[in-house]
């Protein structure tokens, strides 16, 4: 029997019926997709804090870091152990404290679901979950023995999951319902199986000589036939990946059902160019190979994200490539918090991101290097807080330019000095670690911190913005000799209602050598013509 949900008016949080704005949302059109909350397009500049700051006491060495990085959005972890320690017997309070100080410091929050799937195991499950392995099973390997990880074809574990994940949302709905603090949640957490490339038990191998579902057999445009028929050597694999996402599907259609915010799942990320064997990477998660699997699967879940733990610009940009596409949006759930991740934010606008998160972005003193930073300090987090500060004003007009296939971003590569980006129209070539004055060939900044984002405004007109970068516009290819000019340059600023406010106009020095984007924040609006 389900306690009843816990009174809240003495925190701050108010009960609600019906929502007087409307719910966010993902819409998609023409293979682009937008996040928007309260009817209005939403950029993500986000920050993660660390797994174990999910805590009412530790929330206070949190706002401080949330508001010298200038982020618009908290992701914090809420584990199934942490609402449910006793099966049947909910307590959300932390849900409740964490609401209200969110409002206070006006930002909003992703929820991360952490419950049957925490980087593979369970170990934000409850205790009577994760010591019952008779009811709630783990993998089984081809040996016969057992992993850490709860199989995705426990029937009970996904009922009660299920269970509590709906009465988190019916909670949340019930506080939140109208003022939308909550934007969006994480369903589970890297889900997949270290250590096996499948579930080895007799549920597992029933699955891998099962008919293909007709929604994978679509996607991936094949045949009647079981798993291992139709996917052969990698039926294993995809079959399992299947599972997983089906799992996920259940829990997130019941959580849907009471309260339809936008969710996803993120993904444990094998290498983009010698991943390995399934297994030695976190097998049936949605890594790269089997997104199309998963948008078949969960059709509830709005994107599948990666977790980016790659330095290597190559790498990195590699991942936003494979996750960018037609039937999933691009959003960076996670990603190192070393100065070496602060420039690729502006490749994932480029790549038509809704939105990019840091993770372990708090003061309780601890580090998850070598993934990140040694130590999370006001240094640390600098470089990522002067991105979100440029970005913060412009994060309406980007996501809802975006949307219309008109924004463009570059981040500094580790061993090329400049990169041309193809706006249709025109080009635009970015170079890093030149002066402001004269035509020196690049040479790549001291730290890679350069990085892009272009928006075209109107016809031959954009907003250019930026960190340790040149910018010259060119003709479209093709057109290389023809006149054009910069007719004009202005520096100005947008205010909180996306209002531009002109500063001054850039001209002689400041324009004969290209734009020159320092470490000063720079919003330039730059018209063109032809002559």
């Amino acid at each position: 029997m389900l306690l009843p949900l816990l009174c809240v008016a003495t925190l701050g949080v108010t009960t609600v019926q019906a929502a007087s704005t409307p719910l966010p949302r993902v819409v998609t059109a023409e293979g682009r997709h937008q996040l928007q909350v309260d009817g209005k397009p939403y950029l993500i500049l986000g920050a993660q804090v660390n797994n174990s700051s999910g805590w009412p006491d530790m929330l206070p060495a949190v706002w401080p870091a949330i508001e010298a990085l200038h982020a618009n959005t908290v992701q914090v972890p809420i584990g199934w152990g942490q609402v449910e320690p006793t099966q049947g017997q909910f307590d959300f309070s932390f849900l409740d404290t964490l609401v209200t100080q969110a409002r206070e410091h006006d930002v909003r929050l992703v929820l991360l679901w952490f419950a049957t799937w925490k980087n593979n195991g369970p170990n934000y499950a409850p205790a009577w979950v994760k010591l019952d392995n008779a009811r709630y099973p783990r993998v089984v390997k081809k040996d016969g023995s057992t992993l850490g990880s709860l199989s995705p074809l426990g029937s009970h574990t996904l009922d009660a999951d299920r269970t509590a994940f709906v009465a988190l949302m019916k909670h949340l709905r019930q506080i939140d319902g109208d003022r939308h603090t909550v934007i969006m949640v994480q369903v589970e957490n890297e889900s997949g199986t270290y250590g096996s490339d499948r579930d080895y038990s007799a549920a597992g191998d029933k699955l891998l000589q099962s008919p293909v579902p007709a929604a994978v057999l679509k996607k991936a445009g094949k045949s009647v036939g079981t798993w291992s028929e139709v996917f052969g050597k990698d039926a294993a694999e995809y079959s399992y990946a299947w599972a997983i996402a089906h799992y996920i599907e259940q829990v997130a259609a019941a959580g849907k059902a009471v309260y339809n915010l936008p969710m996803y799942a993120n993904a444990a990320l094998r290498d983009p160019f010698n991943p390995g064997p399934p297994g030695g990477y976190s097998s049936g998660g949605p890594t790269d190979n089997v997104i199309g699997i998963w948008r078949a699967a969960a059709p509830s879940l709005d994107f599948v994200s990666p977790d980016i733990y790659m330095r290597e610009w190559k790498k990195y940009t590699t991942v936003l490539d494979r996750y960018s596409r037609p039937d999933n949006a691009l959003f960076v759930a996670e990603t190192g918090n070393d100065v070496a991740y602060a420039r690729y934010v502006f490749a994932t606008l480029g790549h038509q991101g809704i939105g990019f998160s840091p993770f372990g972005m708090d003061y309780t003193k601890y580090s998850n290097w070598p993934l990140g930073a040694k130590a999370i300090t006001p240094e640390t987090i600098q470089p990522f807080a002067a991105n979100y500060e440029l970005l913060a004003p412009l994060a309406g007009l980007i996501a809802k330019q975006s949307f219309a296939g008109k924004v463009w971003g570059a981040s500094e590569p580790d061993e090329a000095h400049e990169q041309t980006l193809d706006l249709g129209d025109w080009r635009v070539q970015v170079s890093y670690g030149r002066p402001q004055f004269g035509m020196d060939p690049p040479q790549g900044n001291p730290q890679k911190l350069g990085g892009v984002v272009i928006v075209q405004l109107a016809p031959n007109e954009y907003l250019v913005a930026g960190y340790h970068a040149r910018v010259n516009f060119m003709p479209p290819k093709g057109h290389d000799g023809q006149h054009f000019l910069l007719e004009k340059v202005q520096e100005g600023r947008y205010d909180e209602n996306g209002q531009w406010h002109f500063i001054r106009e850039w001209n002689g020095d400041q324009t004969d050598y290209g734009l020159n984007l320092t470490s000063q924040p720079q919003v330039l609006r730059v018209k063109l013509a032809t002559y």
